[in-house]
């Protein structure tokens, strides 16, 4: 059951990041479009964290809310999955080395950025790599399960 107050709220907020989105993205290329600093691009950038970091939290909380009220045994599974998400990204982590990049000669990355980035890609490559594996997974049992014998 959708109620229309939050479908219209819902709506409303979308057009509003949209229009915001669109202005910012049209005031940094005319703002810095020409002067080589880079400046639209880091605008955008700290655009875009803010974006993900709006759509995290709306999703965990009105996520957390709904299913709160339809079914709060539900609650141990969405705290599975932070768990889940969280000793990934710890693992991704550990593994990072922190390493400089070979040739890198204009830019100094501080060690903690260093650490970051390569944890960064570490998750990019260990949920890279499952999601692959969930495919080829998921088109197996399927492929079992669909069998006609």
């Amino acid at each position: 059951m959708e109620n229309p107050l939050y479908a219209k709220v819902f709506r409303w907020i979308s057009w509003a990041l949209l229009i915001i989105s669109v202005v910012l993205a049209v005031w940094a290329f005319t703002r810095f479009g020409g002067s080589g600093e880079g400046g639209a691009v880091e605008t955008l950038l700290y655009w875009a964290y803010a974006m993900l970091i709006l759509a995290l939290v709306a999703v965990l909380c009105v996520g957390l809310y709904i299913s709160a009220k339809t079914d709060p045994r539900s609650l141990v599974r969405i705290g599975a999955g932070i768990g889940a998400a969280a000793i990934l990204c710890l693992v991704a982590y550990l593994l990072a080395s922190g390493k400089p990049a070979i040739g890198l000669t204009n830019v100094t990355p501080t060690p903690a950025q260093l650490k970051l980035t390569d944890t960064v890609l570490n998750l990019t490559y260990i949920l890279g790599a499952g999601a692959i594996c969930a495919i080829i997974a998921g088109e197996v049992i399927s492929g079992i399960l669909n069998k006609k014998a």
